[in-house]
């Protein structure tokens, strides 16, 4: 997505109210303490292991880091995780967007 497409998108999200997350494409993230985690708009799961898990979203990466961690339920585009969470990253997409 160009900037100036960027830049309209969040004008229209701001004048017209709505959820930033539809109007960017951006990763909805939503944690339970520190056992849950539910990501709403990933577009697929790239690495899975007890300790690591990587999803990717539209402009990069969601690096999720714990101990036992697991998959309670998966979605087209929604996926819930339970284990002991220890950190959530954001990596950026390699190819500068």
């Amino acid at each position: 997505m160009s900037k100036w497409q960027q830049q309209i998108r969040t004008w229209l999200s701001r004048y017209f109210d709505l959820p930033s997350d539809v109007m960017l494409d951006l990763p909805r993230i939503t944690t339970i303490g520190s056992i849950h985690v539910y990501i709403e708009n990933h577009t697929g799961l790239l690495h899975f292991s007890d300790e690591e898990v990587r999803i990717q979203y539209k402009q990069g990466q969601i690096r999720i880091l714990g101990k036992d961690l697991g998959v309670k339920m998966m979605l087209k585009e929604e996926l819930l995780l339970e284990g002991e969470l220890k950190s959530v990253e954001f990596l950026p997409d390699s190819k500068g967007r």
